[in-house]
């Protein structure tokens, strides 16, 4: 039970990990783009995080990020029940995370395309963006079905 848990954690984190980084790929490289009245596909660079915050940080943000990332593998090799209890969520957005950690190695900033600008301007952001909160409303979903189920046993 255990090892396909984990088989199945690797095989999602690599392959959303390639996914991700493939399609950042055509955009930067390739030149895909397309241009629609609700969303956008356009190539941008984030030198910070969500909504530009701390670009300031630029060349530092990647060594902050890693030790963020390697600070939550330590947590959960020290809580292994947490890691089985969550563990598409956590591969989601661990990919998501260290795709983007990628991109900061390679381009010097983060790959963004998906633009929203139908009614309003939303920030850019890609697919890594999209996994990753998928990956927190995965565990926020699972939580709130146990405090329905703890709640119904009382």
């Amino acid at each position: 039970m255990m090892k396909n848990r984990i088989l199945i954690f690797l095989a999602l984190f690599v392959t959303a990990i390639i996914i991700d980084q493939y399609i950042k790929y055509g955009f930067v490289f390739l030149n895909w783009g397309y241009d629609g009245p609700v969303i956008s596909l356009v190539l941008a660079y984030n030198y910070g995080v969500a909504f530009s915050m701390f670009s300031f940080l630029e060349g530092n943000l990647k060594y902050i990020q890693i030790a963020l990332l390697l600070g939550g593998i330590i947590y959960l090799y020290l809580n292994k029940e947490i890691f089985y209890q969550y563990y598409i969520a956590i591969a989601l957005i661990f990919a998501g995370g260290i795709s983007n950690i990628i991109d900061r190695f390679i381009h010097g900033g983060v790959v963004d395309y998906i633009y929203w600008h139908y009614k309003f301007e939303f920030a850019i952001f890609n697919f890594a963006d999209v996994i990753i909160d998928l990956g927190v409303v995965i565990i926020l979903y699972m939580n709130y079905q146990e405090y329905k189920k703890e709640k119904q046993n009382r």
